[in-house]
């Protein structure tokens, strides 16, 4: 059981439905981690906004989290090329 409560945004649901199951399942797998550690090793603290990244081969999540109420909010899936831009 993860620690931290997962809240996916619908733009980031909607893209995980348009992938092949290899990849949703590892997607899956990376952010269900994040529920027990919201800052692990390789996740990285965005530089241009707020947030944390985490790459998971050559897709990249974008995430929040509050500590507080421990909540992960994950706001944005998708490709290394789009996945920054708003």
């Amino acid at each position: 059981m993860s620690r931290y409560h997962i809240i996916i945004e619908p733009k980031a649901a909607k893209f995980m439905a348009t992938l092949k199951m290899a990849d949703k399942r590892r997607l899956e797998g990376a952010i269900y981690l994040l529920g027990d550690n919201p800052i692990p090793p390789k996740a990285k603290k965005l530089s241009n906004r707020e947030g944390y990244r985490v790459r998971v081969g050559n897709f990249r999540i974008i995430y929040n989290f509050r500590s507080e109420v421990l909540e992960i909010h994950v706001i944005k899936i998708g490709q290394r090329q789009g996945v920054y831009k708003n």
